[in-house]
């Protein structure tokens, strides 16, 4: 006897967050980008400690910019310190701004975009002309004097930067709150009484997950490029303390020399990027709704 082709009701129950987990899995960019994200955030996070170098240590002062060999397997910079020792310690710091610096961007923008969309009306459009003018702004020269007026400093650095990357984040929300505000089940949640700021945090800002977890992970990157600007214009990160922007700027000018020393941040810092981008785009499908079977 033939057996019956499974029913909606004999199929297993699968989540919405399982069903994205399973087409994330399916995506071999963004798995891929996400391995090498992980290795490189363990490595940045032991490196330092396991290396026989400290990063700001001189073991070849003398000789200066030596090129890899046994005992320092990426070579050393033109101040005679272990590259990879400084490397992954300029990670470390780079993955670091960009974290923080993001979750400055990200509870900022999903709190004005939240409470815009769901105030709506005059209220709505007042805050969102705000957000137009400070669009108008150019972010980076605003970043660049913050950090000439106040001083350089990792903590100045992350709240420099996310307070000019909340803007997307901000209109995301705004649109997902408009959108879910109408649903039946906040509606119903209203009739019940239950207070607004419950609602907003129980019921909308939960089921509008999906694209904030994608565009944060897609804001990372952008973070880091922002960072490793101003690094690279001597205002971020400062020696002897390391940091992708800053490794590169310091190989950018012994380029012909030592073409390691371009080479090797140059190279960590652009797989770093594409494999966020990778995982941001491979995140954007797994909740899509389109992409549901």
């Amino acid at each position: 006897m033939n057996a019956s082709p499974p029913t909606a009701a004999t199929l297993p129950h699968r989540s919405p967050g399982r069903l994205a987990w399973e087409r994330l899995r399916a995506n071999r960019a963004a798995m891929t980008g996400l391995v090498f994200l992980t290795l490189f955030s363990g490595l940045c996070i032991v490196g330092p400690w396991i290396s026989p170098y400290s990063f700001q240590e001189q073991p070849r002062i003398v000789e200066g910019a030596t090129p890899p060999d046994a005992s320092h397997w990426l070579g050393t910079d033109h101040r005679g310190r272990d590259l990879a020792t400084r490397l992954f310690h300029g990670g470390r710091i780079s993955l670091m701004v960009g974290l923080l610096a993001t979750a400055v961007s990200l509870t900022i923008g999903v709190v004005y975009g939240a409470v815009s969309g769901f105030i709506g009306g005059k209220t709505d459009s007042l805050m969102m002309r705000f957000v137009d003018i400070l669009y108008a702004l150019p972010f980076t020269v605003f970043v660049i004097l913050l950090m000439v007026f106040f001083g350089r400093s990792l903590v100045l650095l992350f709240l420099a930067i996310g307070a000019v990357e909340w803007l997307t984040m901000a209109r995301i929300v705004r649109g997902q709150v408009l959108s879910l505000k109408q649903r039946a089940f906040v509606e119903a949640s209203r009739v019940l009484g239950q207070h607004p700021g419950k609602l907003l945090s129980r019921h909308v800002l939960p089921n509008a997950a999906g694209p904030i977890i994608v565009y944060t992970t897609l804001t990372i990157p952008n973070v880091m490029l922002l960072e490793a600007f101003v690094s690279f214009l001597g205002l971020g990160v400062q020696p002897p303390m390391s940091s992708l922007g800053l490794l590169i700027n310091d190989g950018a000018s012994s380029m012909e020399s030592a073409p390691w020393l371009l080479l090797v941040p140059g190279t960590a810092f652009a797989l770093t990027l594409f494999s966020l981008n990778f995982l941001g785009d491979g995140l954007r499908d797994a909740f899509d709704p389109k992409e549901e079977r």
